[in-house]
C-alpha cells in the first residue's frame, strides 16, 4: 500500500467513525504504525467528520511532531503504549461508540461471552481498564496487565480502544465491542445477559488460537519461527564444515 493509499484509508475510517456516531465534536483519535519511530495520526481539535490527508500528522515516539502543522491528540501517549507492548499492532484507535462507554461509565464490561463469533474475534474478555486521570504514570500503565490478549478494551469514563494489524481490522474490532455492548443493553432491558456455557468458550478460544488470534497464536508463532531459525543455523554450521 502506498503511503497516499494508506492516507485516504485513514481519512475513510475516520469519516466512518463520525458516520456511525462514536465520535462528536473533537472526539476520537486515529493512529498508524509507519515504522518503530514514525506514527501517522489525526490530530486534534479537528472533527473527523471534516478530516482531510494534509491535516494529518507524523510524530515519533516522544510524540513530538515531524511534519505536518497540527497538534497530537491528548491520547496519543495510550496509543503509543499499545505499539510498544503488542509487536503485531499497526493502527489504534479511540472512540466514544455511546453503547460500550455507557458501560464503561458504569463500571461494567462489554461481554463477547454473550456470543460464538464474537469469544473466536476477541477473546474471552474486552476489558475495563481503571480509570485514570489523562497524562499521568496510571493513564498508561492501568493497561498493562491486559496487552497481552486483547485487542480491544474499555476505558473507564474515556471510551473504547481497539487494535489491530490495519485500519479495517481495528475499525471492525471497534464497529464489533460497540455492537456487542448495544446487545448487552437491551438483554439488560428484556431481563438478563445469558452467556455461552464455559465448555464452550474453551472450544471457541481453541478455534480462535487457530485462526491465528490472541495471544496463544502469537506464541506458537513465535516458537515456530525460532524453531525455523535454529535449525537453519545448525544447517549453516554443517554446511560450513
Amino acid at each position: 500500500m502506498t503511503r497516499k493509499e494508506l492516507e485516504d484509508q485513514l481519512v475513510h475510517y475516520s469519516h466512518q467513525m463520525h458516520r456511525m456516531g462514536w465520535v462528536a465534536n473533537h472526539d476520537g483519535n486515529v493512529s498508524v504504525c509507519l515504522s518503530e519511530d514514525r506514527f501517522l495520526i489525526t490530530p486534534t481539535a479537528l472533527s473527523k467528520a471534516t478530516i482531510t490527508r494534509s491535516q494529518l500528522i507524523v510524530v515519533n515516539a516522544q510524540s513530538q511532531v515531524i511534519s505536518g502543522r497540527h497538534k497530537p491528540f491528548s491520547e496519543l501517549a495510550l496509543h503509543l503504549y499499545v505499539y510498544r507492548n503488542r509487536e503485531d499492532v499497526r493502527v489504534v484507535m479511540h472512540s466514544h461508540a455511546p453503547y460500550a462507554t455507557g458501560l464503561a461509565v458504569s463500571g461494567q464490561e462489554v461481554l463477547p461471552t454473550m456470543l460464538p463469533e464474537a469469544i473466536v474475534s476477541l477473546g474471552e474478555r474486552i476489558p475495563l481498564i481503571p480509570y485514570a486521570a489523562p497524562k499521568t504514570p496510571e493513564w498508561t500503565m492501568n493497561l498493562g496487565p491486559y496487552m497481552d490478549d486483547a485487542d480491544a478494551c474499555t476505558l473507564e469514563n474515556h471510551g473504547v480502544l481497539s487494535f489491530g494489524p490495519d485500519l479495517e481490522t481495528a475499525y471492525l474490532r471497534m464497529e464489533l465491542v460497540e455492537h456487542l455492548a448495544r446487545i448487552q443493553c437491551i438483554a439488560k432491558q428484556a431481563g438478563e445477559v445469558r452467556t455461552v456455557p464455559q465448555e464452550d468458550v474453551e472450544k471457541l478460544l481453541a478455534a480462535r488460537t487457530k485462526a491465528g488470534l490472541g495471544a496463544a497464536a502469537r506464541t506458537q508463532a513465535k516458537v515456530s519461527q525460532d524453531l525455523k531459525a535454529t535449525i537453519e543455523q545448525t544447517l549453516r554450521g554443517v554446511i560450513a564444515r
